[in-house]
């Protein structure tokens, strides 16, 4: 192991712990599909009222995004796809700080948790209402 190498590795343990998690979960969500019946349970908002939370369709989206069907992912629910992409780069900036050895430096203040509760509700609303089938699951 190069001089240095042990540190900056020690750095990274956890933003690597972080991603083989989440790569473990979409591996498992991709040799398990969701689209069969019986692998997974139901969404009990769905359920219970026949309305769309903002997750519904957030596995369906991750099976398709781990066999690199971008297509079909959006379709099984665009925020999650958007929110796989925020944190493929959050991530990314985490290991690159982590790196450098510097604190990873991410708040979320009162209006980010205002403005994502906004984002959540309004996919919601939008997706429940006849005009906004496109974003069913």
């Amino acid at each position: 192991m190069p001089a240095g190498a042990g540190p900056a590795l020690r750095r990274i343990a956890v933003p690597l712990g972080v991603l083989g998690s989440v790569a473990a979960a979409f591996a498992y969500v991709a040799a398990v599909d969701p689209n069969e019946p019986g692998h997974y349970p139901t969404c009990p908002l769905l359920h219970f009222t026949g309305l769309y939370c903002p997750g519904c369709g957030g596995l369906r989206s991750a099976h398709a995004v781990a066999h690199g069907d971008l297509a079909t992912a959006l379709g099984a629910n665009a925020l999650a796809v958007a929110g796989y992409a925020v944190f493929a780069v959050l991530w990314t900036l985490w290991t690159l700080r982590a790196l450098r050895g510097r604190p990873a430096g991410f708040e979320l203040g009162r209006a980010h948790l205002w403005a994502l509760g906004a984002v959540l509700a309004l996919f919601t609303l939008v997706r429940n209402l006849p005009y906004g089938s496109w974003l069913h699951p």
